[in-house]
């Protein structure tokens, strides 16, 4: 019987080093991880949860993930953020909450971890619905972001309503669909604000049944044809969750591709 690709959910990890806040709600928060060994300062990875923005799913399923990226020499923050059925939520707290704590994190975590974080733009790694926030901010604040590493990304939010992912999440995270709120898919949805000038890399694994492959494989082709420095790796027999699962076959793809975007950084 294989194992439960949930697991790594729930799986314990080692807890945080510091906790930083970067706004006045509870939400608006970091946890921030010292690399393991002795180094020079790198530049900051930001972890970017998914859980489809809702309140339900908060940053410590990615706790495996981070304690596996600090593990390996990165100095890490999963940020937190107001997320759909929560008061702030949605529209427009959840966009502006991680477009704040993306620009303020690199200063919180140098000043937080003294010698061992840069103060440069951060690398996002996002997965899923943390996927799409790392994209939109990429896109909307450039300059703040030094790379992204999509993990099976919501790339797509107006194919996402249309075949209505989650149960209407991105109805709740935007009030409705596309032909309601033009404006807010036009100011959120990744594949309406290509090109970006953001070094991008998007994993996806060919049996995803929570967010489809073939919306990664539509917004980097057309991502390419716009101009965007982006790419896809598609990880055959991969479903939704390996790819933030440090036990995964997938990891060592996951690690590989990050250290490309650093190597870039």
């Amino acid at each position: 019987m294989p194992a439960d690709p949930r697991a790594v959910l729930t799986r314990p990890a080692p807890g945080p080093d510091r906790t930083v806040a970067y706004g006045d709600h509870p939400d608006q928060v970091a946890d921030l991880r010292c690399p393991a060994g002795a180094g020079p300062e790198r530049p900051l990875v930001v972890v970017l949860h998914g859980g489809f923005w809702r309140v339900e799913y908060d940053r410590r399923h990615t706790d495996p993930l981070a304690a596996a990226l600090a593990a390996d020499g990165y100095p890490v923050a999963q940020l937190e953020y107001r997320r759909t059925g929560q008061p702030g939520g949605g529209w427009p707290g959840t966009l502006t909450d991680v477009l704040t704590g993306v620009a303020e994190l690199p200063r919180l975590a140098a000043e937080a971890l003294p010698g061992r974080v840069t103060r440069a733009a951060p690398i996002l790694v996002g997965h899923s619905a943390g996927g799409h926030l790392g994209l939109y901010v990429a896109a909307t604040a450039p300059a703040t972001v030094g790379g992204v590493l999509a993990l099976a990304p919501v790339a797509d939010l107006g194919e996402a309503y249309r075949r209505d992912l989650d149960s209407g999440a991105v109805a709740a995270l935007l009030g409705g669909g596309p032909a309601e709120f033009p404006d807010r898919y036009a100011a959120t949805d990744p594949r309406l604000l290509v090109p970006t000038r953001t070094r991008t890399v998007v994993l996806h694994g060919s049996e995803d049944q929570q967010v489809p492959v073939e919306m990664s494989r539509d917004f980097v082709a057309e991502a390419t044809a716009a101009g965007s420095d982006i790419s896809l790796v598609e990880l055959p027999g991969c479903e939704h969750f390996g790819l933030i699962d440090p036990e995964s076959a997938a990891w060592p793809r996951v690690l590989a591709e990050l250290r490309s975007l650093q190597v870039d950084h």
